[in-house]
């Protein structure tokens, strides 16, 4: 859920022009095509990789496309609109809730390995917008992390954890309206922690996180108690959460939906008889359960076998709009067969994972209507799924259970570097921090690498490469603003040829001192707010880092 920006905030892009096509949407809507790069796709929240297609986090991770999603957000911010935020994890819910005035959370973290800079930019930006929004913000010091999976020690963490907290707050972050807080000094984080942890085992530290033998205990801690910084919005209701992180965080999100899941007391499904059916063949039976007409002797009550005779005969599957392999089919046709002369109904299943006994019985007097009781589900054949949900839910929160409702995400492009590779705190010119001297931010940008031609000639024919410009990047993710038109004249402009590199430089040079003075001085305004907020920016821990000797 937290990020190191320090190794890795560009996805190191090659530079060809079918390369840099992606970047095109940022001014013009265009498509997101491939980011190519130098490293294939590896999400590793510790690593030093970047993305290098977009396009394969769609296809072999399952984030769903931003634009599929923007329609429905109100008000969205820029870095949505251009295509810098390109992806999400079921981000529906929170849209709607935003839209709709209900209860919603917006929460992120940072780890404090060096100072803030504009790639972190990014991430405060969309906590406060969701905060303005309506939503409960949360910004949080991933300290803990810090300390076992880095290194890094507890004076060092509170240096950079104070630069970090007076940048969100200096660029809009309402603490009277939000929480900000160290993983280290919150009891109830810890606390939900050592909960998520029964539910987690070693094999899927494994396998997600590629842990082994070598790797410390407190390194594993921290993904655990990352897990429940994603979570903790919900600790006094559940409600739509988001978490805005660079797509290098994805395992950790899917991780947290996946022990939100495991933590529910029941678990709703659809169901079409007293058995239990995989997803997929949930989905091919309720195909077939659609077909009734063509093989039940009383289509208002179809049976079974009738429904399993007829499945197996089905030659073609294509036609139920399903796409199973054969092996869901025979599963299927036996799970059928063998339940004989059973009718096929429809029915909404609520399934026991973790529910006290208390809890099941209160649920099953709650469920009005027709409803049949088994050994570890119940069937109820007049609710429908969203009824059923909010009624789990209501039963889990009345005896004590969470209800969590699985955390969402919105995903950011990385930033290139200004030296046009990857933007690195361990290279000076690579990025700006937010704490650099206007004038040091200045003369990082005159001298940045640009998407220029060889000449000013060649540039008025050609037109220059906008798509493969780090001082472009920095017009559409942060100079601009939230004025499109602008974003879109700099590009324009550069590739019609109109705009030199030399003057598109100088006058970002001449933003970028702006903003730095700006933030600069909204820092020290904040400084009295910081110190009277309730968060230690002194830790009273000691001791090595893991793996120190």
């Amino acid at each position: 859920m937290t990020r190191d920006h320090d190794a890795r905030d560009s996805d190191d892009r090659a530079p060809d022009e079918s390369a840099r096509e992606d970047e095109k949407r940022l001014t013009d809507g265009g498509t997101d095509d491939a980011a190519a790069g130098a490293d294939d796709v590896a999400l590793d929240p510790w690593g030093s990789s970047a993305v290098s297609d977009y396009r394969k986090l769609f296809e072999e991770f399952g984030i769903g496309e931003f634009d599929d999603v923007l329609p429905e957000v109100p008000n969205p911010h820029y870095l949505m609109r251009r295509g810098v935020i390109f992806g999400h994890r079921d981000y529906e819910p929170v849209a709607r809730a935003l839209r709709e005035g209900e209860d919603a959370a917006v929460l992120s973290g940072f780890m404090p390995t060096g100072d803030p800079h504009i790639g972190h930019k990014l991430v405060f930006d969309e906590i406060i917008w969701h905060q303005q929004q309506g939503a409960d913000a949360y910004g949080l010091i991933a300290d803990l992390e810090a300390h076992a999976a880095r290194g890094m020690t507890w004076s060092e963490i509170d240096e950079h954890a104070r630069d970090y907290l007076l940048s969100l707050l200096a660029l809009g972050f309402d603490p009277e309206e939000g929480e900000l807080y160290r993983q280290s000094d919150n009891r109830e984080l810890q606390d939900l922690a050592f909960e998520l942890g029964s539910k987690a085992n070693f094999s899927e530290f494994q396998g997600i996180y590629g842990f082994d033998g070598e790797t410390n205990v407190s390194h594993m801690q921290s993904v655990v108690t990352q897990m429940a910084d994603i979570l903790y919005p919900q600790l006094e209701e559940p409600k739509p959460t988001v978490i805005p992180v660079g797509p290098d965080q994805d395992p950790h999100v899917r991780f947290a939906r996946d022990l939100a899941a495991r933590m529910r007391f029941f678990k709703v499904t659809e169901a079409y008889a007293s058995f239990e059916l995989t997803d997929a063949e949930r989905a091919l039976v309720a195909a077939v359960y659609d077909e009734r007409e063509q093989y039940a002797e009383e289509p208002d009550r179809p049976r079974c076998e009738e429904a399993g005779a007829w499945l197996a005969a089905h030659a073609d599957l294509d036609d139920l709009g399903v796409v199973v392999g054969d092996d869901v089919r025979e599963s299927a046709v036996e799970k059928l067969n063998n339940a004989g002369m059973e009718p096929l109904r429809p029915r909404v299943r609520f399934l026991d994972a973790n529910a006290t006994e208390a809890a099941f019985e209160g649920l099953i007097e709650a469920i009005d209507g027709e409803k049949r009781r088994y050994e570890e589900h119940v069937d109820a054949f007049d609710l429908d799924v969203a009824d059923a949900e909010e009624l789990a839910r209501e039963i889990e929160l009345d005896h004590g259970g969470y209800g969590f409702v699985p955390p969402s995400s919105i995903y950011h492009r990385f930033m290139t570097g200004l030296t046009g590779g990857k933007m690195s705190s361990s290279i000076p010119a690579s990025h700006i921090s937010l704490l650099d001297d206007p004038e040091e931010g200045y003369d990082k940008v005159k001298a940045a690498t640009t998407g220029g031609r060889e000449t000013a000639e060649k540039q008025r024919e050609l037109g220059g490469k906008a798509d493969e410009c780090p001082v472009y990047e920095l017009y559409a993710y942060l100079l601009a603003g939230d004025d499109d038109e602008f974003a879109k004249e700099v590009y324009d402009e550069c590739v019609g040829g109109e705009r030199l590199c030399g003057g598109c430089k100088e006058q970002a040079a001449e933003l970028m001192r702006e903003f730095l003075e700006d933030h600069q001085e909204k820092r020290e305004e904040v400084e009295d707010l910081l110190d009277d907020l309730d968060i230690s920016l002194t830790s009273s821990r000691r001791g090595v880092a893991p793996g120190d000797e």
